[in-house]
């Protein structure tokens, strides 16, 4: 499959999910800040909910690939392995991503001995008394175990040692039970990858907890046959004050992009991307600055694309938003456009934009319907949005407006603050 996304609306065609499993019942309410959740999810009914979910793009025309899925097949030699994806920028998106885009037509047993060093290099515990057994735990389970334990994690008591050999962290397991940390936001697939055109971003994430599902991305468009041919891969300057995210990033079209600049993606990765899209025959990107809040972490929490002409957003930010037009090549320049509308209407070629908020006159209700993602809606074909059906307002404000709505049950999936656009990762728009 050749991979493109041209537009936030054409029609979607191909998808890359994460159904929600074990990983989230590792949960506990001691860590659930660095878990970046408020509240621990039923895991059971959120997996039911993300099936709903899945069968809605399903039944839109929409083929759905599942992340553990693919992983899976690479490790088991199920899949043929692909060769090096590295694209061109240098650098990379995580520490142990060129190593993992580095091989030439890896053999099964290549792949798992490059995820097992990379995902120890992640945690940290390379070079320590606990690898060796570790890494020999990891290496005899079969291709579903180990896909499994990377991405739900691999706590302190699973391993065992000779009592001779036992390190500090066999007698010191407060506050940290893993070795392997568990990917719990992983169900949100938008964030660590962004398709651009027919460039693949591998984006470095700002959360510690969520740094390893980059380098994730990374290992299976390296592996897999099914993302294999696709060569134009970015990758960032090692640096975790640069960070971006998949919620930041939209595409408007062949030509323009907006990227919002928040508490999860910074300027100067903002300006890295630009720079790329722009050698790449971009015209332009828009930088929107909001609010560094937790209610507003991405631009598509206050931000997204309904129609060719249309946007849902959260009334209650507009006056807090910055835009800035980036262009040029090979030297950037940075422009303050006067508001959100004119930017947006330039961009698309357009005398006018529709900015559909998701509550009017009644800001109560606007805070929170957009506390539970209702801006952060789906597109899967123009004027055709996936939301929540809790966000009932919202919802009726938008078919006020000419959008048709499909309505999923959101109840757990919305505890670890996303929604529909959060949980999918766009591989293919017509």
């Amino acid at each position: 499959m050749t991979i493109n996304v041209d537009s936030e609306v054409s029609p979607l065609k191909a998808v890359l999910l994460h159904r929600p499993g074990r990983e989230l019942e590792r949960l506990t309410p001691d860590h659930l800040e660095n878990m970046l959740f408020e509240d621990i999810p039923w895991v059971e009914k959120m997996s039911r909910e993300h099936d709903q979910f899945a069968r809605t793009l399903a039944d839109e025309g929409c083929a759905v690939y599942y992340l553990s899925e693919l992983l899976g097949e690479v490790l088991s030699g199920a899949s043929e392995a692909a060769g090096s994806n590295q694209g061109a920028g240098g650098g990379t998106a995580e520490k142990g991503a060129s190593r993992i885009a580095a091989s030439n037509h890896p053999s099964a047993a290549e792949a798992r001995r490059a995820l097992i060093e990379t995902t120890l290099e992640h945690c940290g515990l390379r070079d320590t008394l606990e690898a060796g057994p570790i890494e020999a735990y990891l290496n005899e389970l079969d291709a579903r175990s180990l896909a499994e334990v990377i991405i739900t994690g691999l706590e302190k008591h699973e391993i065992s040692f000779a009592p001779a050999r036992r390190p500090l962290s066999h007698y010191v397991r407060e506050g940290n039970p893993f070795y392997i940390p568990p990917l719990a936001n992983l169900y949100f697939t938008r964030d660590p990858a962004t398709v651009i055109g027919p460039t693949l971003s591998i984006n470095p994430m700002k959360a510690g907890a969520r740094r390893r599902e980059s380098t994730l991305i990374a290992f299976v468009v390296a592996h897999h046959p099914l993302l294999r041919e696709n060569r134009e891969v970015l990758t960032y300057r090692e640096n975790p004050a640069h960070t971006i995210e998949g919620g930041d990033i939209l595409v408007l079209n062949r030509k323009a992009v907006v990227v919002g600049c928040s508490a999860r993606t910074s300027p100067a990765a903002i300006e890295q991307l630009a720079s790329r899209l722009l050698r790449r025959g971009f015209e332009q990107v828009l930088a929107v600055q909001i609010p560094a809040a937790r209610a507003y972490m991405h631009l598509d929490t206050v931000l997204t694309m309904v129609d060719h002409d249309a946007f849902s957003i959260f009334g209650g930010v507009e006056r807090e938003l910055a835009v800035y037009r980036l262009h040029g090549t090979p030297e950037l320049t940075v422009e303050p456009v006067d508001s959100l509308t004119e930017a947006l209407e330039q961009a698309l070629g357009l005398s006018e934009v529709r900015l559909i908020r998701n509550v009017e006159g009644d800001t109560l209700s606007a805070a929170r319907e957009q506390w539970n993602d209702s801006t952060n809606t789906l597109a899967v074909a123009p004027g055709r949005v996936i939301t929540y059906d809790r966000n009932v307002i919202s919802n009726r404000e938008l078919r006020r407006n000419g959008i048709e709505v499909l309505e999923i049950e959101g109840s757990e999936l919305v505890r670890g603050r996303g929604g529909p656009r959060c949980m999918s990762m766009p591989l293919l728009r017509e």
